[in-house]
C-alpha cells in the first residue's frame, strides 16, 4: 500500500491573526523557555504514534512523501526534525524518490539551519510567504521581515534545495492590485520551483474576524480579489509556472507530490495533535491539545478523538469536488446523465473547456476556476 505522511507541528512563536489552524504558542502553553525546551519531547511523542501507526496498519507499506506542516516546523531542531524521517525509513519502506517537505518561517532559519535541515533529509522547502508589502502583512498580523525571503530562497537554492515553493495569500483588507502585483513580482524573482496562491478567508472566532466585525477592518472586495485572481495566473503563467490545482502552480516536474495524493483521494496518516487520517476508506482524526495527545501517547494508545467509515456517497462526493479542482478534471463517463446535463450548460457558457468536453473530460477554463465552488455545488445535488 502507498501511503503519505503528514506530520503536525502544532506550535509557534506568535500567533497571525488570520489564524485558526490547531496551533499553540509558548504562552499558551505556560512555556516560559521558548519552544526549544519542547522540539525534542514533542518529536518522541510523535515517533511513538508512528510505531502505533505501524500496528494498525499492519501490511508492507511505501511512503511516497513526508509532509511537515504547522504550525511553524522550521522552529524545530533539524535533528529532531531527522529523527522523524529516519523512524518512518525503519518501520516502512520510504520511496528513494520520496519527496519530504518542510514548512517555513522565512524569519525561523539561517544559512546553517536549511544545511542541517537537508543534511537529514528535508528535499522541498514551503516559505510561508503571503505578502511582500507590510501594511497588508500587518494586516494579516504576520510578524516576518519581507526582505528575508529573498535571503532564505537564495541559501536554499545555493544548498542544493532543488525544490523551493513560497505561499500566497491575496485579498487582504486595503490590499490594492498594485499591492498584489508587488507580492507577485517579489515571489516570482525568487528562486522557486512552485507556488500558492490562497484567497483570504475569514475565518469565525479569529483577531481578524473580530476587527471587521468592530468595523476596525474593512470587509473583503470579492470582485477585486476574484480580478487578483486573474492577475496572478496571468503572471505565473507568463513567468512558466503552470496550474494544475485551483490554488497552486509549478513548473515542470516540481508539483507538491504530497498534496496531489490527498487531492487524488489516496491513503495518509496525520501524525500530531488534530492531524486528520484517511486509510482505505476510514477517516479519523486527533485530539486536538498537546497535552491531550501526550496523555494519550503516553498510555500507548492512539491519540484518535473519532472516526467514521465514509459511505460510497461520500467517496464519490469528494471525488468530483477534488477531481475538478485539478487541470485533469472528471471524465464525464463516470457522471450521470443529470450531471452531464447540469456541467453541459456551463460549456456553453464559456466555463469549462469545449474541446476537454468533447474528447470526455469537464475541465475547467480560467473563468470556471472563478465559480468552481457552485459547479461543484450543483453536481453534487
Amino acid at each position: 500500500m502507498k501511503l503519505a505522511f503528514y506530520i503536525h507541528i502544532p506550535y509557534c512563536s506568535k500567533r497571525c491573526g488570520y489564524c485558526d489552524f490547531n496551533t499553540y504558542t509558548p504562552s499558551e502553553l505556560k512555556i516560559t523557555s521558548g519552544l526549544n525546551e519542547i522540539s525534542g519531547a514533542y518529536i518522541d511523542l510523535a515517533n511513538q504514534e508512528i510505531d502505533l501507526a505501524k500496528n494498525k496498519i499492519g501490511q508492507e507499506i511505501t511512503v511516497g512523501s513526508i509532509f511537515f506542516g504547522g504550525g511553524t516546523p522550521s522552529l524545530m531542531q533539524p535533528l529532531d526534525i531527522g529523527k522523524v524521517i529516519n523512524k518512518i525509513k525503519s518501520d516502512f519502506h520510504l520511496a528513494d524518490s520520496a519527496e519530504i517537505t518542510l514548512e517555513a518561517n522565512p524569519d525561523s532559519v539561517d544559512k546553517d539551519k536549511l544545511s542541517q535541515f537537508l543534511d537529514v533529509g528535508i528535499n522541498r522547502l514551503s516559505f510561508g510567504m503571503q505578502s511582500a508589502v507590510p501594511h497588508v502583512l500587518k494586516t494579516l498580523d504576520r510578524t516576518h521581515n519581507p526582505e528575508n525571503l529573498p535571503k532564505v530562497t537564495g541559501w536554499a537554492k545555493e544548498l542544493g534545495f532543488s525544490e523551493i515553493s513560497v505561499d500566497l495569500i491575496y485579498g487582504t483588507p486595503g490590499e490594492s492590485m498594485q499591492d498584489w502585483q508587488q507580492s507577485i513580482d517579489s515571489a516570482l524573482s525568487l528562486p522557486i520551483s512552485h507556488i500558492s496562491a490562497y484567497a483570504l478567508i475569514v475565518e469565525p472566532g479569529t483577531k481578524l474576524a473580530a476587527q471587521i466585525k468592530r468595523g476596525e477592518i474593512e470587509q473583503i472586495d470579492d470582485d477585486l480579489t476574484a480580478e487578483k485572481y486573474l492577475v496572478a495566473d496571468k503572471s505565473f503563467s507568463t513567468a512558466g509556472f503552470h496550474w494544475y490545482e485551483l490554488s497552486n502552480w509549478a513548473k515542470n516536474d516540481s508539483k507538491s507530490q504530497h498534496n496531489l495524493s490527498y487531492w487524488n483521494g489516496e491513503n495518509w496518516w496525520g501524525i500530531g495533535p488534530g492531524a486528520h487520517s484517511h486509510i482505505n476508506g476510514e477517516r479519523f482524526w486527533n485530539v486536538k491539545h498537546p497535552n491531550s495527545y501526550k496523555e494519550k501517547i503516553q498510555k500507548n494508545e492512539l491519540p484518535i478523538q473519532d472516526s467514521e467509515i465514509l459511505q460510497a456517497s461520500q467517496i464519490e462526493s469528494e471525488r468530483l469536488m477534488l477531481s475538478f479542482r485539478l487541470t485533469s478534471g472528471i471524465e464525464t463517463k463516470s457522471l450521470n446523465n443529470q450531471q452531464i446535463q447540469d456541467l453541459s450548460t456551463y460549456v456553453k457558457t464559456g466555463h469549462l473547456n469545449q474541446s476537454d468536453w468533447q474528447n470526455g473530460r469537464a475541465t475547467l477554463t480560467l473563468n470556471g476556476r472563478l465559480i468552481a465552488d457552485r459547479i461543484v455545488r450543483e453536481i453534487l445535488l
